[in-house]
């Protein structure tokens, strides 16, 4: 059977990704309510019960909010490191099956070869990661203010990669609903990546192994679809990366499911 990929939504308001294999079922992140998250999975005709496991990002709520109807309910094992797990059980008050690992290590969870790396993201100890199936490696890195050498390094071996194109620097600039001190944040090295900023990175890590690219996280008020993926788009010209297939996700629903 293929490894497949789909990504149930992406965005300020709650991000998901599922992956499956041979063996093995996982969510990336959580953060759809549970009602949400059994609705986007049965789009493809899966549900919560056959999970194996949930690997979380980080605590905020945008990537945890489906957790105590999903995992505590099921009783499905919540992969993460200690300060994340600390933080979860602050704010949920929720009695789950944690995983605990040190962010830079790696593990394995049924057929899938999961590498965690630290991201600069304004949480307790906020991860990325890039998980190594026989169908080929995909990398998750949202939710990252600047990207580092060591991201550029773990997720240079992505054949699929899920990267944050959260904002327009002048839209977010210009944006009369968002505080100055809200402004400041999201610009900051601890905050979320530009979609200029997307593209810096795409060039970095540029290989032929490469062969999906996901512009994720989107904001619903100081970017656009179109603004995002041109600026990605005519980077990837520029550099020759023809061969280079550029999506882009939403938050209203999932993305077409993809077959590696």
């Amino acid at each position: 059977m293929a490894v497949k990929l789909t990504i149930l939504g992406s965005g300020s308001a709650g991000n998901a990704s599922y992956v499956e294999t041979d063996e093995t079922r996982v969510l990336v992140d959580c953060g759809f309510s549970p009602r949400q998250i059994r609705q986007r999975l049965a789009t493809i005709g899966r549900a919560p019960e056959n999970l194996t496991a949930i690997l979380i990002t980080h605590e905020h709520s945008d990537h945890i909010a489906g957790l105590v109807g999903i995992a505590e309910k099921l009783g499905i094992p919540v992969y993460c490191n200690r300060a994340t797990k600390d933080e979860i059980e602050r704010t949920l008050k929720a009695h789950l099956d944690f995983r605990l690992f040190t962010a830079g290590g790696s593990f394995d969870v049924g057929d899938i070869a999961v590498e965690t790396f630290s991201i600069p993201h304004d949480a307790q100890d906020p991860v990325g990661y890039l998980l190594r199936t026989s169908g080929g490696n995909l990398g998750f890195a949202t939710d990252l203010g600047h990207v580092t050498k060591l991201v550029l390094e773990r997720i240079r071996p992505a054949n699929v990669l899920l990267l944050e194109a959260n904002h327009d620097v002048k839209m977010l600039q210009d944006c009369v609903h968002r505080p100055w001190s809200l402004k400041q944040r999201i610009l900051s090295r601890h905050g979320h990546l530009s979609n200029e900023a997307a593209a810096d990175c795409t060039a970095e890590i540029m290989s032929d192994d490469l062969r999906h690219l996901y512009l994720g996280h989107l904001s619903s008020d100081c970017n656009k679809p179109e603004l995002a993926f041109g600026v990605v788009q005519k980077r990837l010209s520029t550099i020759g990366a023809t061969h280079v297939q550029l999506a882009l996700t939403t938050q209203a629903a999932p993305c077409p499911t993809l077959s590696l």
